[in-house]
């Protein structure tokens, strides 16, 4: 009786012991690899150091707010300038993770740019402070010696456009000012310290509680694209990858637009 009892429960403890293995079995191999899996994804977290054109102020700093609160524990901070001093800094050495230019010349300049995208286009337009106290009624304005006229500097894209427009119609320009970025030539607008300013669309619809805009149809003559890139010694990749996808999300071409930006 003794031996028949041992026996028994022998068995019992070798089919539950079999059983616990078989448990394990799919268990072990599906569990592993799921978490291997997530872990390959980079998180997103820390600084990520945005260089981008001037005349992108307004929307990549809404972009960035946007991009933090759906990203906990990351901090976007910007530089916002002239393209071409942008493409210098990046080229001698400035911790930058993203590159958003205001013309692919500039970026083209970066030696350790990554792919570049272009994402927006932008177009011209005559800046007049409110009231149009100078009288100007379009570009040919621009070469009058009597109006107080302020340009952004050829190295810089709205200032290479401007130049662009002028070659293609013959007029020469009189500035009494030539700009570093596009935000210094419409500050000038806005306080009355110039009769016009050659700025972007943008630019114009930002500050339209100070400045007046006036289309004119040369502005086709020189419509830029913006190229948007992370660098390739980004001390932040995984972020700057992030920010990127974000502007060039359906969220991000929203902000955009209602900006006054185009697609590329």
């Amino acid at each position: 009786m003794f031996r028949r009892t041992a026996l028994a429960a022998l068995a019992t403890v070798a089919a539950l012991t079999m059983a616990g293995c078989g448990d394990d079995s799919p268990a072990a191999s599906s569990s592993p690899s799921s978490s291997s899996s997530s872990s390959s994804t980079p998180a997103v977290s820390g600084t990520i150091n945005v260089f981008a054109a001037a005349s992108l102020t307004g929307t990549f700093t809404q972009l960035g707010k946007d991009f933090e609160a759906a990203n906990p524990g990351t901090k976007v901070t910007f530089n916002f300038a002239g393209s071409s001093a942008l493409a210098k800094q990046i080229n001698e050495g400035a911790p930058a993770d993203v590159f958003a230019s205001a013309a692919p010349k500039n970026m083209d300049d970066v030696k350790d740019k990554g792919t570049a995208t272009n994402f927006v286009s932008n177009t011209l337009e005559i800046a007049v402070p409110k009231g149009n106290p100078g009288k100007i009624t379009g570009l040919k304005d621009f070469g009058d010696k009597n109006k107080k006229i302020a340009l952004c500097a050829v190295q810089v894209p709205c200032g290479a456009a401007a130049d662009k427009v002028f070659k293609a119609t013959g007029i020469t320009p009189q500035p009494d000012s030539l700009e570093q970025d596009v935000k210094a030539a419409l500050t000038k607008v806005g306080l009355g310290e110039v009769d016009a300013a050659l700025v972007y669309k943008t630019d114009v619809l930002s500050a339209k509680d100070k400045v007046e805009g006036i289309e004119f149809p040369e502005a086709s003559k020189a419509v830029n694209e913006y190229p948007i890139a992370t660098l390739t010694k980004a001390p932040n990749a995984a972020g700057a990858q992030a920010f990127v996808d974000h502007v060039l999300s359906d969220k991000g071409k929203a902000v955009l637009s209602a900006a006054g930006f185009s697609a590329p």
